[in-house]
């Protein structure tokens, strides 16, 4: 039974962490467009596009981070500490990005007009590049068999600075750029701004040919760095994930290249949450590679229930909640509208 209860936490684990890649990921990559949009009208366009489709829904995306941390400690307490505990150099940084993330962008409208208008761009820019590889290298060091059991058992250092979470840590920045460029070209045609559209279109693709680039890229680091992850990634259960996300990221070129955008955001999200799958079913049963497996880190059974009613009652209240809300974005029913061009950032 316990095993079970076990398994049913790591699928919310992975749901969360999967959910919060492609949409928080996509609420990332929207910095990178913005801080490399260059001057001009349209720039400041592309700028006023990005911020009136994240603006509804930026804070909502981060649920899905909550989510995931509370399912880890609640259920895997003895691996949680030892990952917080070894990677507290990453975490520190990662948060560090989403506090100046998030007020930079809350303060920029603000900021029109003033010496600040500049630095808060750039700081909301930086921040978004440089929060989600921190969080990358985490993943990567861990899928790497780099974080063992025990209090600050691993070196702080070296648990995430290493070929597998740098390259993760990579692949993370780019994914998000490439997503924000679908959702954004999608977003752009639904409101008729067509050259726009054909900006982010064009990012979009070259962005889609670096994330394969960084993907295949990041094989060989693994096959040396972690040989049962890469072994069962290819040969093992992952494979069913990394041939998903190869078949799902081409119909996605397709689609972008034909102007499909409406399509390519559902088959681009299927493609990145194709990698996350992999990823645990070649990790699997190890939650903490290669020491300690999905039960040996489990929480006692009556936690484990208690992490099922609450999982029960948050399916039923928040899904819902942010499936309408995400809605009503998507239908430009929130009064959102863009605002006038001359009061939009014109560079950076």
């Amino acid at each position: 039974m316990n095993l079970g209860l076990a398994v049913f936490a790591a699928i919310l684990l992975v749901a969360g962490l999967t959910l919060y890649a492609v949409l928080g990921g996509a609420d990332f990559g929207t910095g990178s467009w913005d801080l490399t949009a260059g001057r001009g009208t349209r720039a400041a366009r592309m700028r006023a596009l990005l911020h009136s489709s994240m603006g509804p829904v930026w804070e909502a995306n981060h649920v899905w981070l909550i989510f995931t941390l509370v399912v880890f400690w609640t259920s895997f307490p003895t691996a949680f500490a030892s990952v917080m505990s070894t990677m507290y150099i990453p975490l520190f940084l990662a948060v560090v990005g989403i506090i100046l993330r998030g007020s930079s962008y809350a303060f920029r409208p603000l900021a029109r007009g003033t010496w600040f208008e500049w630095p808060s761009a750039v700081a909301f820019g930086i921040a978004s590049l440089l929060t989600p590889f921190f969080l990358g290298t985490i993943v990567g060091g861990i899928a790497g068999g780099h974080v063992p059991l025990g209090n600050a058992a691993g070196n702080s250092v070296d648990a995430w600075w290493n070929g597998t979470g740098i390259m993760v840590g990579l692949l993370a920045v780019v994914t998000g750029a490439y997503l924000a460029a679908i959702f954004t070209m999608a977003d752009a045609s639904r409101r008729g701004e067509d050259d726009v559209a054909e900006a982010f279109r064009r990012r979009a693709l070259v962005s889609g040919v670096l994330v394969g680039v960084v993907a295949i890229a990041t094989l060989p680091v693994i096959h040396t760095d972690a040989p049962r992850l890469f072994d069962r990634l290819l040969q093992g259960p992952g494979l069913v994930g990394v041939i998903g996300s190869f078949l799902l990221g081409g119909v996605t070129l397709w689609l972008v290249w034909n102007r499909r955008g409406g399509l390519a955001r559902w088959s681009g999200a299927g493609a990145v949450a194709s990698i996350a799958v992999g990823w645990a079913l070649a990790q699997a049963p190890y939650l903490l590679p290669t020491t300690v497996t999905v039960e040996d880190a489990a929480a006692p059974s009556a936690t484990l229930w208690a992490l099922v009613g609450a999982a029960v009652i948050f399916v039923a209240l928040v899904v819902p909640s942010l499936i309408f809300l995400f809605r009503l974005s998507l239908t430009d029913k929130l009064g959102h509208d863009l605002p006038p061009v001359d009061q939009e950032v014109a560079g950076v």
